[in-house]
């Protein structure tokens, strides 16, 4: 079986900052790392191949030559290939470019099994470019899994709802998108990040995967951020005091006061 994953760099978002004047993100100094979403996806990825001898697992990215890094990660978790799609043509994209991108990467890479990928990234959180890409490869989808078992020639996954889940049956190929309920993502281990900077990762531009730069990276994208920005905080708040029919009646009070009731 082979398995491709779909992974993505992003700015820990515990550090991005927002410029207060010009209210785009200060990336200075903000540290990168796997989007977390997709390491889940790698891992599911890595425990069908450890639990099916034979099965190949490559990682894939769009991103700038520093992606490389998190792809070497992805390697010395357990990954067997690494690709890169990378090119200044690529700038800029947003879901619709990025799905057309990727798509053209996975074409080049040639037959998959299955597709693997997180939710949704960390830093734009639309969940868009992974059923974007199974639209274009015409493959079937399935969103929010939180659990894969691999069964012959289909697989078996239950797909989390707001009040539960639902089980379904998706035949291989295929594109799945995974939530972190998933799984546990392992540890890299000190012999394969050793292995993991002997490994080469391909490297492919507009040129490679056969792309026009007119169909790919600002090019290509017809949504575009206006803006962005940190909202205003919000005013302390007050601890009631007294007995419960004490606050009850002072809730109340200051509910009216404000003609919320």
């Amino acid at each position: 079986m082979k398995i491709l994953v779909c992974v993505k760099q992003v700015p820990d978002t515990n550090e991005v900052k927002i410029d207060p004047v010009k209210g785009t993100l200060i990336r200075e100094g903000v540290p990168s790392i796997l989007n977390p979403d997709d390491a889940n996806a790698l891992e599911a990825a890595l425990t069908i191949k450890d639990d099916n001898p034979g099965t190949t697992v490559a990682v894939m990215t769009m991103g700038p030559p520093q992606a490389s890094v998190m792809l070497r990660e992805c390697l010395a978790m357990g990954a067997d290939e690494a690709y890169l799609l990378s090119d200044r043509a690529f700038g800029g994209a947003d879901t619709c470019a990025t799905s057309t991108t990727i798509a053209a990467g996975i074409k080049k890479f040639g037959p998959v099994d299955a597709i693997f990928a997180g939710r949704q990234a960390i830093d734009g959180d639309t969940a868009q470019v992974g059923p974007q890409v199974a639209e274009r490869l015409g493959l079937p989808v399935v969103t929010y899994v939180q659990n894969i078992k691999f069964d012959g020639n289909k697989l078996v996954v239950q797909r989390q709802l707001e009040n539960g889940y639902e089980v379904v049956e998706v035949q291989v190929p295929c594109l799945l998108t995974v939530v972190k309920e998933l799984n546990e993502p392992r540890y890299m281990s000190i012999y394969r990040i050793v292995d993991a900077y002997k490994k080469e990762i391909t490297v492919w531009n507009h040129e490679d995967i056969s792309l026009d730069p007119k169909e790919c990276g600002l090019n290509a994208s017809p949504t575009q951020v206006f803006r962005s920005f940190t909202p205003p905080p919000k005013g302390k708040g007050e601890m009631l005091k007294g007995s419960v029919n004490e606050m009850a009646s002072s809730l109340i009070s200051r509910l009216k006061e404000k003609h919320v009731l």
